[in-house]
């Protein structure tokens, strides 16, 4: 389990250095064009841009991706392959958003859904690890000194299966996308647990097919000859994974010839000096909110997209978001007379998601799922102006046909937020109309947008 960096509770007084760790973070970037159609096609395929790849057989709604203001169809901003650990549901997010001028800084210009489908392979296969794993500690019971060996020659194996993990692998189809441990939200369903069974070999026989039969299905769900084909779009670019690590911050080394001096020994400074030097600071206007998000962010200066499951959302700036979710805790009133003193303390800022929207379907709560990052804009405009090079290509018939199209839209166009945060049903529910347990759903997930001023 990778160490947490605690940045839960914010003060507006906090600079401390954060130490060498690798957070609970997993990090998207983009890692190329997608040349392949069988990719194109996949829903287990994560991606920046690009048509959707929907999971549901049956086809979600178009106006899923039209603007809640302009009613235009937006442009698919990422699409993550996110399935929950030991769930026998295929799992996907799709988020688009709204370029219009007139749109930004309206709610509903940003919108997330998450898709599910049952996986009937996969929960046989989930079934029959349950089933093992009830075998084996039956076998500890009647046998403690089998059971011994047994642990620790499957303890040899989980270390050997972890170390395997953490190599970084190639994003294709075959790598599967976010699958950097076994306990990665983004993992698909893995293709064979370690099984110290003497049926080991048969299981893993089985779970190779059962990944095939993922990959097939996936490979299967197209949008050919719907209104999905027509969508506007941006270039399709894979969306990569790493984890978070954040570096030691650099110690100041003070020359051997440096001398500290009191300022209370200066003439010209004392007390005096100490006043001069807090109003010249409270006169910057700081935003300490911003100036800690980008500190953040600079370690992966690319990253696009930041997900960490049930976890806390690095806010942009101190707006009204920030307020809602980092709300300030209750103070006691300050002193109105002169005479009395009172130390006040930093204010401490613990995250808090109780004002988030619950579930419209099941009512349960929302937890923080993942949010995009300012250089997902940085890349989509890169993407979108190399295709504008590829279209110089094209015959004169078909130049002047897209140059009446631009014109004809006559919208100043251009993402103006700092932040998309995601928050998705902690139950992960998949129900119908009627309140009963379906084989697939899709549903729209709550988003919270901080704009960049």
């Amino acid at each position: 389990m990778p160490i947490r960096a605690e940045d839960e509770d914010w003060s507006d007084s906090d600079d401390e250095a954060l130490s060498s760790v690798e957070t609970d973070v997993l990090l998207g970037v983009p890692d190329g064009r997608v040349e392949s159609d069988n990719d194109l096609r996949d829903a287990a395929v994560s991606r920046i841009g690009g048509l959707p790849a929907l999971l549901p057989s049956r086809e979600p709604p178009f106006p899923s991706s039209q603007c809640k203001n302009c009613s235009s169809p937006m442009k698919l901003l990422v699409q993550i392959w996110c399935p929950f650990e030991n769930s026998p549901m295929d799992r996907a997010l799709y988020i688009w958003g709204c370029a219009r001028a007139s749109c930004q800084r309206q709610p509903g210009s940003v919108r997330a859904w998450r898709a599910l489908r049952y996986n009937a392979d996969y929960a046989a296969k989930l079934e029959k690890r349950k089933l093992a794993r009830t075998h084996r500690h039956r076998l500890r019971v009647l046998s403690p000194s089998t059971t011994q060996t047994h642990f620790l020659c499957g303890a040899c194996s989980s270390f050997d299966k972890m170390q395997a993990l953490a190599a970084p692998s190639p994003f294709n189809l075959g790598d599967q996308i976010f699958g950097q441990s076994s306990s990665s939200p983004f993992e698909p369903p893995p293709a064979a647990e370690v099984n110290k069974d003497h049926d080991q070999s048969d299981d893993e026989s089985e779970a190779s097919s059962t990944e095939d039969s993922l990959i097939t299905a996936m490979a299967s769900t197209t949008i050919q000859e719907s209104p999905w084909t027509a969508a506007p779009s941006y270039p399709p670019i894979y969306l990569s994974t790493m984890a978070e690590y954040i570096p030691p911050a650099p110690k100041a080394k003070l020359p051997d010839n440096a001398r500290m001096e009191d300022s209370a020994d200066d003439d010209k400074g004392g007390k005096d000096g100490a006043w001069g030097l807090e109003a010249y600071e409270n006169t910057l206007k700081v935003d300490l909110v911003f100036e800690r998000f980008t500190k953040r962010i600079s370690h992966t200066a690319d990253q696009c997209l930041r997900y960490e499951l049930k976890g806390t959302p690095l806010p942009f700036a101190s707006d009204k978001v920030f307020e809602v979710l980092f709300p300030a805790p209750p103070q006691d009133p300050l002193p109105v007379t002169g005479a009395a003193f009172k130390v006040v303390s930093p204010v401490k800022r613990s995250y808090n998601a109780s004002s988030i929207p619950h579930c419209s379907v099941c009512k349960s709560s929302r937890a923080f799922e993942c949010q995009l990052m300012p250089n997902l804009i940085n890349v989509v405009r890169a993407a979108a102006k190399d295709k504008d090079v590829d279209d110089r290509k094209l015959t004169d018939a078909e130049r002047i046909k897209a140059v009446q199209a631009v014109l004809k839209s006559n919208q100043a166009t251009g993402m103006e937020w700092g932040t998309c945060m995601v928050f998705s049903c902690e139950k992960d529910c998949c129900l119908d109309e009627g309140g009963k347990d379906a084989t697939e759903c899709w549903r729209e997930e709550h988003v919270l947008v901080q704009w960049d001023d």
